[in-house]
């Protein structure tokens, strides 16, 4: 199966998100240090940030670039590919990218980073637009459910 889009780790670089889809950025600080740097980079990295939203992940490993995942929410089959994985000494975390049979279209990132001044931030990063009928037909529900999911994900690891 190939990925449904093109911009392949956009979400992971700098500077502005694709044209042509919905856009979205949000974070959470989780604390700060080295420790709860390590925890949380640990905790997105093995699909814990999913599950505290409340999917059920269907992975054979943790996060590995290359691998396919689907996750369930209620009826939905949402099968996702790890586009990119990001280790480094302030971001650790991943992106992954829409397969065939997923609602929607685009990218979404989870990265763990740890500021200057020792602060850890969750953030989500993503673009998507309708990649099935029924996210077409939803319009504007279809994007408030992205949001109160991604709201669920945000809280899977604060404090």
């Amino acid at each position: 199966m190939t990925l449904t889009y093109s911009e392949v780790g956009a979400t992971l670089a700098d500077g502005e998100l694709p044209p042509g889809y919905a856009h979205l950025d949000r974070r959470v600080r989780l604390g700060s240090g080295h420790d709860c740097f390590e925890r949380a980079g640990a905790a997105v990295l093995s699909w814990q940030v999913q599950r505290g939203a409340g999917l059920r992940v269907a992975a054979e490993h943790d996060v590995r670039e290359g691998a396919d995942v689907v996750l369930r929410a209620l009826w939905l089959r949402i099968p996702c590919r790890v586009v990119r994985v990001v280790r480094a000494d302030s971001r650790t975390g991943f992106a992954y990218g829409t397969l065939p049979g997923h609602p929607e279209c685009g990218e979404e990132a989870f990265l763990v980073t740890r500021e200057a001044d020792d602060s850890v931030w969750l953030r989500i990063r993503a673009f998507s637009r309708p990649g099935r009928w029924y996210a077409r037909l939803a319009g504007p529900l279809a994007r408030a459910v992205q949001l109160a999911v991604t709201r669920r994900y945000l809280r899977a690891l604060a404090p």
